[in-house]
């Protein structure tokens, strides 16, 4: 990679510095403690986009809260997961340098014939969701602090008390198409993890 001067900035040691921070910015946490939640720590001021061609999830609930920030609250659809398996994942977010122009930080893993992403306690805090989706034994409009099914809102989450929520005993969601402002996992194995950094904006979708 040529080491590029702009703006005092210098392209490689910028991506050394970065590379590790696209872990945190997409929530490729490994080794999280078990039922850690996105609104347990303070979101960042960028959203990231995630696709997969698929995603089966047992242990399904879904329910609103806010993500606090220093960009300020952000409504949310939390969806949380006891465990998931997913197909060709793509992370992605554009992080605007001044005097040096945007970086794309993408992460792609458990590609299409491989071993699969699998997660275990996983939570996402998204504004955008559009997929393709099968549930299994499903109730819709159960109260947030009665649901039974999946993992459940977990401490120090952000959500109004016996507010709507749906849970199911299984879900499949294929053509992933998705705008987060976090996600973190009790565990998080990335199978044929490759990251890249590179500059201007190269997205997920």
């Amino acid at each position: 990679m040529e080491s590029v001067a702009r703006g005092g900035t210098r392209w490689k040691r910028f991506a050394v510095v970065m590379v590790p921070s696209v872990a945190a910015t997409a929530a490729i946490g490994v080794g999280l403690s078990q039922g850690a939640l996105a609104a347990s720590f303070s979101v960042s001021g960028q959203q990231f986009k995630v696709t997969a061609d698929e995603l089966k999830g047992t242990g399904f609930v879904q329910y609103g809260a806010v993500d606090v920030g220093k960009s300020g609250k952000h409504p949310v659809a939390v969806v949380g997961l006891d465990s998931a398996k997913i197909t060709n994942l793509c992370q992605s977010v554009v992080v605007p340098v001044p005097a040096f122009g945007d970086v794309s930080m993408t992460l792609r893993a458990g590609r299409a014939g491989g071993p699969k992403v699998i997660a275990k306690k996983l939570y996402i805090d998204a504004d955008d969701l559009k997929a393709n989706a099968t549930f299994n034994k499903i109730d819709i409009g159960v109260s947030v602090d009665d649901t039974t099914k999946g993992p459940g809102p977990a401490k120090n989450d952000k959500y109004a008390p016996g507010s709507f929520a749906q849970q199911a005993e299984s879900v499949k969601f294929t053509k992933v198409r998705q705008r987060a402002w976090a996600t973190s996992a009790g565990t998080f194995k990335l199978s044929g993890l490759a990251m890249s950094v590179k500059k201007g904006k190269h997205e997920c979708y």
